[in-house]
This record gives C-alpha cells, structure tokens and sequence, in this order.
C-alpha cells in the first residue's frame, strides 16, 4: 500500500500531462512558462535550501566522493558509447546516465520498506553537485561555441544554480541556517520554502507527462541507453561492496544503495540539460525515457520487498 501511495500520484501528474496535450488544454507556449518558472525561479531556491540543510558528516564524506565521481563518470561512459544508444542522441542522452531521482521516487520507496530515516539523503548531496553544478557548466560549454572564455566563466558564475550551491554551503558552513532553525524565525523561513519549492516536483511531472511520446524510430536507442544505464549502475553497487563493506554490512543501508541506483533519472534533467537540445524531439526523448525507466525502478522494487519484507 506505501508503494501505491508513491507511485500512484507520480503516474497520475505524468498522466495528467500527457491528456492535457493530447486534449491540447495547455499549449506548447504555456508548458515552456512552466518550465521557465521552475527552473529560473523555484529550483535555485530548491537548491538553497538543500544545501543550507544538509548534515555534512565525516562518515560520510568517502560515499558523497564516490557517487559523485560514479555520476560524472556516467556521463564519460555513455558519450563513449554513444554508437551503441544512438549517435542522433549523443549531444544530451549522456546526461540521462547520470543522477537519480531520490527525493520523489527512491525516498519514499525506501522508507516503504525499513520505516525508518533514509540513507539515501548523503547520494543526493552527490547528486546535487553533478545537476546543479558540473552539468549546468557541461551544457553553457557544449552550447557557447561562440563565446570567449571570459563570457563563458561570467555566465556559469552568474547561473541560478551556482549561486544557489554557493549561497547555500554559506548558510551551512557559517551556522545562519542552524541559527534561524532556532529562532523566532523558524516557522517563518519553513513556511517560505514549503510555499516555494512545493510545486516544483508536481510541475516536473506534469511536464514530463505532458512531452511524453513513444516515437518507435527512437525506442531502439531508448531501450539500449536504459540497458546501459542498469548495467552501470550494478557497477556502481558493486563498488559499495567493495569500498564500503561496513557500510553495506547494515541492512538497511545495502537496501538503500540496491534501491537507489535503480531509480529512474533525476525528474529535473529534461530542464537542466534543455539547453542542448536542438529541437522538440530531444525534449520528447528525454521524457519518455525518464517515464519508461519507471518501470524498471518497480520491478527491482517489488524483488526487494519480496526478499526483505
């Protein structure tokens, strides 16, 4: 019943979004405002608040390293094996590689299964530095062809993104943040980022829903990228073994890594990465393929309730 709590609400935006452009209720003009408002606006707020929040434990440093080194090398992997997932797509698929969807998919997921707080927290750190970081750097560098190098580093310095990482790890390393959780002013700033950041992952899906499209001269390429994806990400499990063995000794934790990495891609990337797309196609490609690796994400799910539960 916890999963259908999940997943249902998930497949219901995703669905709402696709009637509406099937019954052309929101125009393509409109669906971009979406998109615009999401990510210039609320996502850097997203993003401060993350960052500013997050309990950065020794412990854990290795493990935030490694997934982050995993998810930048995700990217290197699937540009080099472009010819297999589909040249026509090497410009952005690569970027699909990388990054899990945590905090709508696998979270809720995971608490379904062990009831408990989530380790899944300190894999999204990691993934906070790659989407919100290296990939907004990656896609102004693939697209500035024509911008010197001063204009390029003014850009990327002036992002929403890296104003929001830079604003944020100042809020945490300087103790603001934890002084305004105990102040007078807590319930006040709560309030500000529950109304800010709260339509943000309903926006996404709706999105997502709304691009989603099963174009069969593309589904060759879909199905292998998302082949490729599950064998790395067994890689990246299998390191946790070797390089974490205490770690993956807790249940719970190996739980979390079994689940984690077998989430779909972040459900922001078709946003982040837009900018390299060279037309609407790029967009539909992304979206399905984040909405179809879904269901591979429940098949390793029930498998993990089955054996855990």
């Amino acid at each position: 019943m916890a999963a259908l709590n999940t997943l249902v609400p998930v497949f219901f935006m995703l669905g709402l979004g696709f009637l509406s452009r099937v019954k052309a209720w929101i125009s393509p003009e409109q669906k971009s405002g979406a998109n615009t408002i999401v990510f210039s606006v609320l996502f850097p707020i997203l993003i401060f608040n993350l960052l500013g929040s997050a309990q950065l434990r020794l412990e854990t440093v290795g493990i935030i390293a490694y997934v982050t080194v995993a998810f930048f090398l995700a990217i290197i992997v699937a540009r080099k094996l472009s010819f297999l997932t589909g040249k026509k797509q090497a410009h952005f698929s690569p970027y699909l590689l990388t990054t899990v969807e945590g905090g709508a998919v696998a979270l809720p997921l995971y608490l379904s299964i062990v009831g408990q707080s989530s380790n899944t927290v300190i894999f999204d750190l990691a993934g906070s530095i790659i989407a919100f970081l290296i990939i907004p750097i990656m896609v102004a560098s693939s697209s500035g062809h024509e911008k010197t190098k001063f204009d390029l580093a003014k850009e990327v310095v002036s992002h929403p993104f890296v104003i929001a990482i830079a604003l944020g790890l100042f809020f945490n390393f300087s103790g603001l943040h934890a002084w305004i959780i105990e102040s007078a002013f807590s319930l006040l700033y709560s309030g500000i980022m529950e109304k800010a950041t709260g339509p943000i992952l309903g926006m996404i899906l709706f999105v997502l829903g709304y691009d989603f499209t099963v174009d069969f001269h593309t589904l060759k390429s879909m199905i292998s990228l998302m082949i490729l994806r599950v064998f790395y990400y067994l890689l990246v499990i299998a390191g946790f073994f070797i390089l974490f063995p205490n770690f993956m000794a807790d249940k719970f934790f190996m739980i979390a890594v079994l689940l984690y990495f077998m989430c779909p891609t972040g459900f922001a990337m078709p946003l982040l990465i837009q900018d390299s797309f060279t037309d609407e196609k790029d967009q539909t490609y992304s979206a399905t393929f984040i909405s179809l690796y879904m269901l591979i994400t429940i098949v390793v799910y029930t498998v993990l309730v089955l054996i855990f539960v």
